[in-house]
Formats: C-alpha cells, structure tokens, sequence
C-alpha cells in the first residue's frame, strides 16, 4: 500500500503483512519479534523479515529496550531487540488532521497571539476530559485504563504500563493525531497533560512527547495520595536510564 505523506512524501509499505505488522506496534506499542509473532499468530522468522523491510524502508527502528515501562529483568543470553515505530511509520497509518490544526493555530497566534493559543489548547483539553468516562473512586489504575481506551478511540493508541517501584503507572500513547501541530506550539500538550490530571485526580507528570521527538508520549500517574516524593525519584530515574540507554 502507498501513502502519500505531508510534503508530499510517499512512502510505501513492503506488503500487507508488513503493514498489519506495524498496525500492531501502533496499537499496542514496541514489542520484541516473539511478541509480535504470538500476537499476529505467524512465525518468528516471518516476522523478522517483515521487520527487515520495514527498518530498510525507514518506518521502525530496533532498540534494546521499550521507551517506557520498567526496566527489564536481567537475564542468560543476548536480550531480544525491542522494534517501534518511527516518526514516519505513525504517519503512515494516521490519518489526521494535523495540517488543518497547524493552520487554525498559526491563524489564531497571529490574530490573538500566545494568550489564544493557550484558550485554544485548553478548551480543547477540556473538551477530551469531558468525554471520558468517569473516574473510578479510588482506583487510579482503572480509571487510567479507562482514559486510555478513550484516547485510542480518539486515535491515541494508548495504553497503560506499570511503573517502577510499584507507585505509579504510565499512560503510554503511541501515536498523536496533531503531532506537527503540537510540535509547533507546546501549549497543546501543556493543556493535554493537565486535563489529564484533572481527570486522575492526581498531579501527572509527563516524561516524555512524540512532539519532542521521543518515541512515545509517557505520562507518570501516582497511584497514592503521598505521591510528591516519589515522583521527584521516579521521574529522575527514569530520566537517566533513558539518557542512558
């Protein structure tokens, strides 16, 4: 299948099973090659070929370890490589409405400046906490699934990872229906993350944006009350194993 990209870039997937291969790293995040051969129910060496492809064609990329989650146990042998999309491999099976949101939003800071932009990002923001279903008493953990099936049916692709020191979890979103647009002007996913917060009922801190660059957009949410300590010590340490890795 072709796709034409923006800046009329195309860029055309190996074959089919290559392009249902990246729909699943879309959807449910890196994975290693065994994980995505029992997923897709194929075998692993078909799976590495279609990863071939896609790493010649410039649309995943092979790390030694997922962009977020815990850090993985240690053990006997060479690790199995952890694929991802890239930033062109997103783009290739989104279809959004970025460039109209850069538009609307170059035409609103000329008109109405920094101060528009933020009203925009926020009622926007706003507006996403508004569909969400309703916050779980007293279970962060389920609401955070909750949110996170909302934001894929949203086109997010999220998902929800635990933590390290068993505090928090991560809301993981691996694709971004604006990603130019919020590249452009941070207050978007400035907006995003707070009404998120709202939605939580728990000050969140993001550790990381596809807009930014990074391979997905990782949200830290404490699960406890006492949470201020703890996240200064999470996201420091997630911070420097990903400098790190």
């Amino acid at each position: 299948m072709t796709i034409e990209l923006r800046n009329n870039v195309v860029v055309k997937f190996p074959g089919e099973a290559a392009e249902r291969l990246a729909h699943s790293l879309l959807d449910l995040g890196p994975s290693t090659a065994a994980e995505l051969a029992t997923r897709l129910g194929v075998t692993s060496a078909g799976v590495r070929r279609q990863l071939t492809a896609l790493q010649g064609a410039g649309l995943v990329v092979a790390g030694d370890r997922a962009p977020y989650g815990k850090a993985p146990t240690a053990r006997r042998g060479r690790p199995g490589q952890v694929f991802s999309l890239t930033a062109s491999g997103r783009a290739a099976l989104s279809q959004t409405y970025d460039d109209l949101a850069v538009e609307v939003l170059r035409f609103v800071h000329e008109t109405q400046g920094d101060a528009g932009v933020r009203a925009f990002a926020e009622q926007r923001a706003n507006r996403l906490v508004q569909q969400l279903l309703p916050a779980r008493d007293n279970d962060v953990t389920g609401t955070a699934e909750d949110i996170a099936i909302a934001l894929t049916a949203a086109g997010y692709a999220a998902s929800v990872e635990a933590g390290d020191h068993g505090v928090t979890v991560q809301l993981c979103q691996h694709n971004c229906p604006i990603v130019d647009a919020a590249a452009q002007f941070p207050a978007l996913c400035d907006a995003e993350t707070a009404a998120l917060g709202t939605a939580l009922g728990r000050h969140v801190t993001r550790l990381a944006t596809l807009a930014h660059g990074d391979g997905v957009c990782t949200t830290v949410i404490p699960t406890h009350d006492a949470r201020v300590n703890f996240l200064g010590q999470i996201s420091t340490d997630q911070i420097n194993r990903k400098a790190s890795a």
